[in-house]
């Protein structure tokens, strides 16, 4: 058996994420503690009590989710030399990078932090999921409902019949009912605060190149299947240029399931908040075997799966 393991990006956050994990595991409290520090502002306080308006606020849903995941992984006894490749579903892909040795945790959860705010300063928007219609037909809707001065693009490719879009509000809005009208099963806003991967955030990317630039990486100590091309990278430098440009571009989630496919994964255990990425994996391979760990039931489930690959 090979594993993947991959780490689920904003969408996934809920109030009360993170606490059965800390009441079991002190390292789990630890890691909140330690992103408290870091940040200035009481982390477990946000994830376990609220308000839910504020978690879902970018420049705390990044950071946020970051920690959470990390708790998990932490709690878990996870080495990187016990699975093939990492990935990330957009501010997962930090998490990935985390867990591959290439940043550490503390500069990450205030690297996304400012990341967060980079993208809200960028501007308004949302973002909504597509059920049900194929890449080229929500391609045509976004087309339609964008004008000269309002764009609605896709945004992350996530399965066959599971696209996002993301844009400005009222090309959102419009875009979410053309996705009805032409047959979608169904269009779900997603509980992010800005337009993701989409061109719109072009001057988010210029400023965290900047700041990018100010941290020292590592090279990784485990591949990572990226988002903006699906590509295996084991360099640092070319994981930051990826994590700059993924900013602005559609996010490759299917095809990067298929390249960890071609690389041998057939195990592929999720780390963080919520089923987002394994309820997406059924959709895109049933063939593969997937586990979601959060809390304390997940990590002995994905611990006895670690032991038989490591033997």
């Amino acid at each position: 058996m090979k594993i993947a393991f991959i780490f689920p990006g904003q969408g996934s956050q809920y109030v009360g994420m993170g606490l059965p994990l800390c009441n079991a595991f002190e390292i789990a409290k630890n890691t909140y503690e330690e992103a408290s520090d870091a940040l200035g502002w009481d982390m477990a306080k946000l994830c376990f009590e609220g308000p839910e308006e504020k978690l879902n606020q970018t420049e705390y849903t990044q950071p946020a989710l970051l920690a959470s995941s990390i708790a998990v992984w932490r709690s878990l006894g996870g080495s990187p030399q016990s699975g093939l490749c990492v990935a990330g579903h957009s501010l997962g892909e930090y998490t990935a990078l985390v867990v591959a040795g290439a940043i550490p945790f503390q500069e990450a959860v205030v690297l996304v932090s400012k990341r967060g705010q980079f993208m809200q300063a960028a501007g308004e928007g949302g973002m909504a999921a597509i059920v049900g219609l194929d890449h080229k037909a929500v391609e045509e809707v976004c087309s339609k409902a964008s004008t000269l001065v309002e764009s609605v693009t896709p945004a992350n490719f996530n399965a066959p019949d599971q696209i996002v879009i993301a844009g400005e509000k009222n090309a959102l809005k419009r875009a979410m009912s053309l996705a009805t009208e032409k047959g979608a099963k169904r269009v779900i806003p997603l509980a992010v605060s800005v337009p993701s991967h989409s061109p719109l955030m072009k001057p988010a990317c210029e400023r965290l190149k900047r700041e990018l630039e100010t941290i020292s990486g590592k090279d990784l100590v485990i591949p990572l299947v990226n988002n903006l091309e699906a590509k295996v990278i084991t360099r640092w430098e070319d994981a930051r240029a990826s994590l700059v440009d993924q900013l602005a571009y559609p996010l490759l989630w299917e095809t990067s399931i298929q390249t960890m496919r071609t690389m041998g994964a057939d195990c592929f255990i999720e780390i963080g908040p919520n089923r987002v990425l394994s309820g997406l994996l059924k959709r895109i391979d049933r063939t593969v075997q997937a586990i979601s760990v959060e809390g304390p039931e997940g990590i002995e489930k994905a611990r006895a799966v670690m032991l038989g690959e490591t033997g």
